[in-house]
């Protein structure tokens, strides 16, 4: 096994031209603002800046349930950020996530704006204020917070590893799908033996772990990422699938997905989130573009 040609480093390594593929344009080996914009302000206590990405609809999941457990606080603007049109390097984007990274989440709720960025660290933050879905339990919160992170350290390997030299790269480089490939499918059985014995990740109550896992982990076990479903051979992996399906069916998660979502089907998509009224709008759409 080769690569089509061999690549030695320089001494020194210099951004001389794009690097990326599809993402080409937004990379860029520096941070901080590229150009003057403040962000919206709507009219409820948490302002969040996001996109429907996996990491993006962790929050906007979050939130929803919140909401469905009666945590009126929890009412939130949810803003459409679109990465690839550059909108995270707004000077007002930077103050909220020095990141440049969705999603990004502003508390007005208190006499000073709270900021909080990093997705896991939201929902962190928004299960501790709230008081919901995070265990008091030592033990059980300790299998949460084990979990949750265990998503933080592994995912990028699933996105920015396997996700990007499978579907996103301008080659396919065999060695890298090869080893991207190997860690996803190790990091389904990681989670396929966990679930074995365990309705939930952290045990038997739905928690930040699930919320966090689902979007990339039920994702990609339900075919929606990557389109490599079939070359990953996800069906095998049949506690995943239940745990899957079983999240994957709650009502606030449906409405998490749905929320800054920019592909597949427009009846799924509601670019931008300011009201609960806005998924009934969103419903009478559908049934009025239906009947036409």
């Amino acid at each position: 096994m080769s690569d089509a040609h061999e690549y030695t480093p320089p001494k020194v390594w210099t951004w001389d031209k794009a690097s990326g593929g599809r993402f080409a344009s937004i990379n860029r080996p520096i941070s901080g603002p590229t150009h003057e914009k403040e962000l919206p302000v709507g009219q409820h206590p948490l302002q969040l800046y996001s996109l429907g990405t996996p990491n993006g609809v962790k929050v906007t999941i979050m939130l929803e349930e919140l909401l469905a457990l009666g945590h009126a606080g929890a009412e939130y603007d949810a803003w459409l950020i679109r990465i690839n049109e550059g909108d995270q390097f707004g000077s007002g984007f930077v103050a909220v996530n020095p990141n440049s990274k969705i999603p990004a989440l502003l508390d007005r709720s208190g006499p000073k704006p709270i900021r909080v960025f990093e997705s896991g660290a939201i929902l962190l933050y928004l299960a501790e204020k709230f008081g919901a879905f995070l265990p008091a339990d030592t033990a059980a919160r300790a299998e949460c917070l084990s979990w949750l992170f265990w998503q933080m350290g592994s995912a990028p390997y699933l996105g920015g590893g396997f996700g990007h030299f499978y579907a996103y790269a301008p080659a396919k480089i065999e060695y890298a799908i090869d080893r991207f490939a190997m860690e996803a499918k190790r990091q389904l059985d990681v989670l396929d033996r966990r679930l074995a014995g365990n309705e939930y990740l952290a045990g038997s109550d739905y928690t930040i772990a699930d919320i966090a896992v689902f979007p990339w982990y039920g994702g990609l076990a339900k075919g929606w990422l990557y389109d490599a479903a079939e070359f990953l051979q996800v069906q095998d992996y049949k506690h995943v699938q239940r745990w899957a399906d079983a999240v994957g069916e709650r009502a606030a998660v449906k409405r998490g997905r749905m929320v800054n979502r920019v592909t597949g089907e427009l009846s799924s998509q509601l670019h931008e989130r300011h009201d609960a009224g806005d998924f009934d709008t969103k419903t009478q759409d559908k049934l009025t573009f239906a009947s036409q």
